[in-house]
């Protein structure tokens, strides 16, 4: 997941879009996460998928959720996470 802050977003907006194009856009505001964004052009369930691995990736790195957790969450083999 492409991970960019406010700053940046304010910057250059396109790179933002650009991928957006390809997977789901994290947006923070300092340490913490603000907003995310999304080709509307996708399908729901593919951006779906994206949002619950995303979601999982971040708690489990913010050590919210343990990696069983995170695994259930995106709906990937533990393996695959």
């Amino acid at each position: 997941m492409y991970t960019t802050n406010v700053r940046n977003l304010k910057r250059n907006p396109s790179e933002a879009l650009r991928q957006a194009e390809q997977e789901p856009v994290l947006i923070m505001k300092g340490n913490e996460p603000t907003a995310l964004l999304f080709n509307l052009k996708r399908s729901i369930d593919y951006t779906e998928q994206q949002l619950k691995s995303a979601l999982a990736a971040s708690l489990f790195k913010d050590r919210v959720i343990s990696l069983g957790a995170a695994a259930q969450i995106s709906g990937l083999s533990l393996s695959n996470i």
